[in-house]
């Protein structure tokens, strides 16, 4: 008989018009990696909140046996006394505290009445340890990159005598060197008993360090597969997440041709002002019409500066030097406002921070950018923005109940949706895509890339930033790289391989 620390039998839990999870079955064994895959709004996350008392017991109906004991969790601070932590994607630190502050955040070590602050510096010097994180633990959280970050939640979670640690998307925000070091860690924290329950999209890294893998589709279980018995490939895992073969992720354009060139810059030279020094060097890049250029590198290699600088943030880039055109007419944007009148468009990497208003609704959102084209000079046309807004949900399959469903409470794949459906209605001659495809699933990226796709068959022209190499040699039709604030090579897309961008992507 195995031996399970988990078992959530029949849960089910409802938020208003949708049914979120459908008598979901799932558990784990003692000491396992167990990874949780499916669609952006199959449930996942939803599960793990349910286990970890953010949904407490009555809001939802099935039982949760840990440790051989059905569990009642009221609160987080319930599961976690039991030994159940959760990560999320987006990392409860406070900045502006210590690391050890962090480590010990509302269960803090104390002596007397008062808080015992050399134990808690001892304690936190240890947690790090066993992270692998060399580091003071009396230098501020602000003071390190996400990569590091994540291994301080890691070592608050540790210090909390952990049992069964969730982490929700851990990598998603990491670069390819620290998502690696993350993972070796997950393993070796299995190795010291701690059982672990990722959910990701990178089916890559799931095949690479699962012992079992929970697929969920539309809020119910759809089977379990056991990674020690048998060989399972990422192609396996999607058909069970999508409920259909997907050969082909990246959908070819078929005779498709480019026009002139609509988009170009010409050694484009950008000084960050409160660094005091130059970010960018002498850019020069273009797009034609029909084309998706596709825009590599590491982070912190200046991608993003390059985009907003494009798009008109002057108050945060001054531009030194250089020159863009836009359909063959030279510009210099004071502000987004001008450039999107003439034509360009920038999807930000951050939707939730920058490219949302997550508590207002979809329609909304649909039509902010544009909705000087829907008013009289004094009143909107509301029903012409209904009509609009229903046109793009169904145009490229947002799923809501309606264009009055908040979009803090969509799935991230259909956030970004809504994000791309507000430029859309812009329509754009150039569309910059900053990361269009993070941290949402393969059933919802092909559903992107199909529209990328469509748009470039109508004209447009698409500069995509992305740090997955497979994503951007799947679908650029050119590719650039770049390394310290420069350009450092240019493939077309029969020429570029993992290899000679990865050369490049690297170069200084």
């Amino acid at each position: 008989m195995n031996d399970y620390i988990l078992e959530m039998n029949s849960i089910s839990k409802t938020f208003p018009g949708v049914k979120a999870l459908n008598n979901v079955s799932f558990k784990v064994k003692r000491g396992e990696i167990h990874c949780l895959v499916g669609e952006n709004g199959a449930g996942k996350s939803t599960l793990m909140k349910v286990l970890s008392g953010v949904y407490p017991h009555g809001e939802y109906l099935g039982d949760i046996v840990y440790n051989g004991r059905t569990q009642q969790f009221k609160t987080i601070a319930d599961s976690e006394k039991n030994g159940v932590v959760i990560i999320y994607q987006e990392l409860a630190l406070i900045p502006e505290l210590s690391l050890y502050e962090n480590i010990y955040f509302g269960h803090e070590i104390m002596k007397g009445k008062v808080i015992d602050w050399n134990e808690t510096i001892v304690n936190s010097r240890e947690m790090l340890k066993k992270v692998k994180l060399d580091v003071n633990p009396s230098i501020k959280v602000k003071n390190l990159g996400v990569g590091h970050q994540q291994l301080v939640e890691i070592a608050k979670a540790l210090s909390k005598d952990v049992k069964l640690l969730i982490l929700d998307e851990p990598t998603a925000a990491l670069h390819e060197h620290d998502s690696q070091n993350l993972l070796k860690l997950i393993k070796q924290l299995k190795e010291q008993g701690v059982t672990c329950i990722m959910i990701s999209h990178k089916l890559k890294e799931i095949t690479a360090i699962a012992d079992t893998i929970t697929v969920l589709r539309d809020g119910a279980t759809i089977c379990s597969l056991d990674c020690q018995e048998q060989h399972t490939t990422e192609s396996d895992i999607i058909k069970h997440m999508v409920g259909r073969e997907m050969d082909h992720i990246y959908p070819k354009r078929k005779n498709h041709e480019f026009g002139e060139i609509s988009f170009e810059l010409k050694d484009w030279t950008v000084e960050d002002p409160i660094k005091g020094r130059e970010i960018l060097h002498n850019i020069n890049i273009n797009v034609r019409k029909g084309e998706i250029v596709g825009l590599q590198g590491l982070m912190g290699a200046g991608r993003t500066e390059l985009a907003l600088s494009i798009f008109g943030n002057t108050t945060k880039y001054n531009i030194t030097g250089g020159e863009m055109f836009l359909s063959g007419k030279k510009q210099m944007f004071r502000s987004p406002k001008d450039a999107i009148k003439s034509g360009l468009a920038y999807v930000s990497e951050d939707r939730k921070g920058k490219g949302l208003v997550l508590i207002q609704d979809i329609k909304f959102n649909t039509t902010i950018a544009n909705l000087e084209s829907l008013t009289d000079g004094q009143t909107i046309n509301e029903n012409e923005e209904i009509r609009i807004a229903n046109d793009f949900k169904n145009a490229i399959n947002i799923k809501a109940p309606s264009i009055e469903q908040k979009v803090r409470n969509l799935s991230g794949g259909n956030q970004q949706k809504v994000q791309l459906a507000k430029w859309m209605f812009v329509n754009p001659n150039v569309l910059i895509l900053d990361e269009p495809t993070r941290g949402i699933d393969v059933g919802a990226k092909f559903e992107i890339y199909t529209l990328m796709n469509e748009l470039v068959k109508k004209g447009m022209s698409i500069i995509m930033i992305t740090s997955e190499l497979p994503e951007a040699l799947g679908m650029s039709d050119r590719l650039y790289v770049m390394s310290e604030g420069a350009i450092t090579g240019e493939f077309l897309a029969e020429e570029a391989n993992e290899h000679n961008v990865m050369a490049m992507a690297i170069k200084s």
